[in-house]
């Protein structure tokens, strides 16, 4: 029993994820790529080439869990999890203590608080505007004309950032190209949209206990953590492999319910 293995697969609005473990609870594999329209094909997709770099075949899989937007087309899953559920577990398996997660996805940011037990007591979910999301982050980096890869880095050669007063991406890209025509440079702006994307989470709930970060933007921008942890004026952890977060809960939930 201890040689099977198992997956999740987290079929979001932007990319999908697949992570492959065994039954050590230890990532063997994993792949992301673009959702695109194909929600069932790009999750299979995912599925086989987390596999691939698993090393194993379809047959060695036991379970498979699917959690995401898009986790109800993903037919050749089990069963299915939420997001606020694959993410808590994923992040307490790292963490176990009371911790708030802070996961900032492609369309929706999402503040979860679980006790020490690892039971949840509360979440909350900005879903209704996708200001302070990867999404937003797409759309200012389109705007500026510069790859989202080099955000991070050109945040961190800011030396007087810029406070950007907008929090709807429509009025902040505005706001964006009024600065850039102002004559600002565009690391001190970059580093102001990093700032209203922590400013946005913080005003969503209070962040109590030990904080931990998931998500792809955070596994591009770490510079979002280490702003969170100069707002609250304490140590901000980033989760192992952030992006994956929600397929690794899920494919723990798929060893636990093949295993009983």
């Amino acid at each position: 029993m201890k040689d099977g293995y198992f997956a999740g697969i987290d079929s979001g609005t932007s990319t999908t994820k697949a992570v492959i473990i065994d039954g050590q609870k230890m990532v063997k594999g994993s792949f992301v790529k673009k959702s695109g329209a194909d929600l069932q094909g790009s999750a299979m997709v995912s599925f086989e080439e987390a596999m691939k770099r698993a090393g194993i075949s379809r047959d060695q899989v036991e379970f498979t869990t699917a959690t995401g937007y898009g986790r109800s087309n993903v037919s050749f899953a089990h069963d299915t999890k939420t997001e606020i559920a694959c993410h808590s577990r994923g992040c307490y398996h790292y963490f176990p203590e009371a911790i708030t997660v802070v996961d900032i996805g492609g369309q929706d940011s999402k503040i979860i608080k679980l006790d020490a037990q690892g039971h949840r007591i509360s979440f909350k979910m900005n879903r209704k505007c996708a200001a302070g999301t990867g999404s937003f982050l797409e759309e200012i980096a389109y705007k500026l004309d510069i790859p989202l890869s080099d955000l991070d880095r050109l945040a961190r050669d800011s030396r007087k950032e810029t406070v950007i007063g907008s929090y709807c991406t429509v009025f902040t890209a505005t706001e964006v190209l009024d600065r850039i025509r102002a004559g600002e440079k565009v690391e001190d702006i970059v580093r102001g949209l990093f700032s209203s994307v922590v400013k946005r989470i913080t005003e969503m709930d209070v962040l109590t206990g030990r904080v931990v970060m998931s998500g792809g933007v955070v596994a591009f921008n770490p510079i979002v953590a280490e702003l969170l942890s100069a707002q609250l004026q304490r140590e901000v952890a980033i989760a192992p492999h952030p992006q994956e977060m929600g397929a690794f809960g899920a494919a723990l939930f798929a060893l636990e319910s093949a295993r009983g």
